[in-house]
């Protein structure tokens, strides 16, 4: 290998080992693991759906519904809006709540569960409101447009 090459080549593992290193190019995970990392999600996730089913403002919204898939796909909603590991692979927002006759009256009461499930976790509150922060304009997506 001739020396032009080999320079070209320690250059380029160089950058690349830089890019790879540099705190910039790397995701801050840290209100991902305010909550817990997956071990915490799913903990306020059950909490939370533990408190949906017996309020009377969220109940009728989730009878008959599928528990576990619910839970396993805002495990991965949570996981990503926290800028956490994770991939969502369930349906939009506006897909998944069609038909539901959401109101403004039940997506408040969903967001008291959801901090009441938080608080009981242990969340920070300033960590509570950078989340709160990014499920708020969700509701344009879920509510009843008759």
């Amino acid at each position: 290998m001739n020396v032009r090459k080999l320079i070209r080549h320690a250059a380029y593992a160089a950058i690349t080992l830089s890019v790879l290193l540099s705190p910039a190019v790397q995701a801050d995970d840290s209100l991902y693991k305010e909550f817990g990392e997956q071990p915490g999600l799913v903990k306020i996730i059950d909490d939370f759906y533990d408190l949906l089913l017996v309020d009377p403002r969220t109940k009728p919204y989730f009878e008959d519904a599928p528990i576990k898939r619910i839970k396993q796909k805002l495990a991965e909603q949570f996981c990503v809006l926290l800028d956490g590991p994770c991939v969502y692979t369930g349906r939009t927002m506006k897909r998944a709540h069609e038909g539901q006759n959401i109101d403004r009256a039940a997506f408040n009461a969903l967001v008291e569960d959801l901090q009441t499930a938080m608080d009981k976790n242990g969340v920070p509150f300033r960590a509570q409101n950078k989340l709160l922060a990014k499920l708020a304009p969700m509701y344009r997506d879920v509510q009843d447009r008759e």
